[in-house]
């Protein structure tokens, strides 16, 4: 998907859009890495670098993106291959992992912020504190309201299948469309 994208755009590009990201890095080697690229970038528009070995260059970008979008594919293909039996699996608990998962991230999510607000409440001294000590909380509720946001839109995703209805297209396939869309 993204690699196919960026494999279409060419290595001058790729070179620029990789040294901008570096030089947002506060570290000598992104920078001499950085450096290095727009000194690339420089030759290929004064002609130094030779058209040919762009292309062979641009080729290679090209074959690698292939390889990862077929890795891709076999993951997706496994991943969907695991969702197939669990939904066809005879044991409640397998198909109802996705609620259970939600309704307990919500009572977690609900203990969390009354046991913070019942502190901040009852030690209004200490509050600053408590309110920066929960900023360290968020990758893990970042990971598992993910987890939940991709449930609930799978889950959607399934029950539109179930009545017939077609999958509409996600926001990725949206955005490849004038490229020639996404190759399934």
């Amino acid at each position: 998907m993204i690699p196919a994208l960026l494999a279409s755009v060419g290595v001058p590009l790729l070179g620029k859009l990789v040294s901008s990201g570096l030089r947002a890095i506060d570290d000598p080697t992104a920078k001499a890495a950085a450096d290095a690229l727009d000194d690339v970038g420089s030759k290929l528009d004064r002609g130094e670098i030779d058209r040919d070995q762009l292309q062979i260059a641009n080729r290679h970008v090209e074959r690698m993106a292939a390889i990862e979008a077929r890795r891709d594919a076999r993951i997706l293909a496994q991943i969907n291959r695991t969702m197939r039996t669990e939904a066809s699996s005879a044991d409640p608990y397998v198909r109802r992992w996705r609620p259970t998962f939600g309704y307990a991230v919500a009572l977690a999510w609900i203990a969390q912020t009354g046991a913070l607000t019942y502190a901040i409440v009852m030690t209004p001294a200490v509050a600053a504190e408590l309110l920066a000590a929960t900023t360290h909380l968020s990758v893990i509720w970042g990971v598992a309201l993910s987890v939940l946001g991709i449930n609930v839109a799978k889950r959607s995703q399934d029950k539109r299948i179930a009545a017939g209805q077609l999958s509409e297209p996600g926001l990725l396939d949206r955005l490849l469309q004038p490229f020639g869309g996404r190759k399934e």
